[in-house]
């Protein structure tokens, strides 16, 4: 029952309380002296006894009606300032408000407050954890390449020069008479030179070099290319350039990997697209595909890989939305308000 139908029926219920006392007092003081007299008495050519009920109700009923209005419209403005929150959209205090709804206002866009300042705080943490991580993966990273180019250069590739200087001194003291095994020791010798030139690429690849970091949409764009040469699926994408912060970065690729992952494993697509743009202060990536889709309710509990792209998406303040149908494909969107310098 919804709060119009609510105030009619309490008004009208007033209405006839009201009408029965007053009919019940005036009774009292000037008694009838035949209760034809309720039938036969007229009020604008209409008995008394149906008169007077059908207007007290009409009245209840209209009394309801602008009461019901004008409540349901406080309750929608208090929904409004609840949806803006739950969406993180600012406020919209500017235009005219109940003055019952002063001190809610006021509570509301304390809440809102708090939240953004606990999604900078949260985003902030995220970013420097993902710095500090990146930083201390990128310092293992280059210690190892640093011993395992020692490591090939010290005994393989010392190894290599040796075999291919000794199957030099080998065949060269050869006689020319038996071309067939002077041919297979040039072939030994051929087969160690080219080890000997993968060897110095892969040293030339181990060397120490500064690793530089990639943005989203490079790593976005790097992902979906190599995905593309080695599945047959079309795949589709479209990015903007805009900055992000690190932490939001780290999360929201992987996100994407986790939904391109539950994608080749499970959707049976044949197209995928991946959107990542930026829309009044929101960071949005969106992934879809054409696949077999699933049901929510049975999925979305069990998931281990739902459920962690739902804490990512928590862990920098966004929404994680997905919308999926058996047959119909899946849709994954998250939403991020971007917070960087001052948004």
């Amino acid at each position: 029952m919804n709060i119009i139908t609510r105030q009619i029926i309490v008004g009208t219920g007033l209405a006839l309380a009201l009408f029965l006392l007053v009919c019940g007092s005036v009774f009292f003081v000037f008694p009838l002296r035949d209760l034809r007299e309720l039938w036969e008495r007229n009020v604008l050519d209409i008995p008394f006894i149906l008169f007077v009920p059908s207007v007290s109700i009409a009245a209840g009923i209209l009394f309801g009606m602008m009461s019901g209005v004008y409540w349901k419209k406080q309750f929608q403005s208090v929904d409004d300032l609840l949806h803006q929150l739950e969406e993180s959209r600012p406020l919209e205090l500017d235009r005219a408000l109940p003055e019952e709804l002063t001190v809610i206002t006021k509570r509301v866009a304390n809440i809102q407050r708090q939240i953004t300042e606990q999604t900078k705080l949260s985003q902030r943490i995220v970013k420097e954890a993902a710095e500090d991580h990146e930083n201390r993966m990128q310092e293992i990273i280059f210690e190892e390449r640093n011993r395992l180019a020692r490591e090939l250069h010290d005994s393989v590739s010392q190894q290599l020069f040796a075999a291919s200087m000794l199957m030099s001194a080998i065949t060269e003291a050869k006689p020319a008479s038996d071309d067939r095994e002077t041919n297979q020791l040039k072939m030994v010798e051929s087969m160690i030179h080219q080890s000997q030139l993968e060897m110095r690429a892969l040293l030339l690849h181990l060397r120490p070099v500064a690793l530089k970091g990639k943005t989203l949409q490079e790593g976005v764009k790097e992902l979906l290319l190599e995905l593309k040469q080695k599945v047959t699926m079309d795949i589709e994408w479209k990015m903007e350039d805009f900055p992000v912060d690190k932490g939001i970065e780290d999360h929201l690729f992987r996100i994407l990997q986790e939904s391109v992952s539950n994608t080749l494993r499970h959707a049976k697509a044949s197209q995928l697209e991946v959107f990542l743009v930026k829309r009044d202060g929101y960071i949005i990536l969106r992934v879809s595909d054409d696949g077999v889709g699933f049901n929510q309710d049975e999925n979305k509990a069990g998931s281990y890989g739902l459920q962690n792209m739902y804490e990512r998406a928590r862990e920098i303040g966004g929404n994680l939305k997905i919308i999926s149908l058996p047959n119909q494909g899946t849709r994954l969107e998250v939403k991020i308000p971007n917070l960087m310098d001052g948004e």
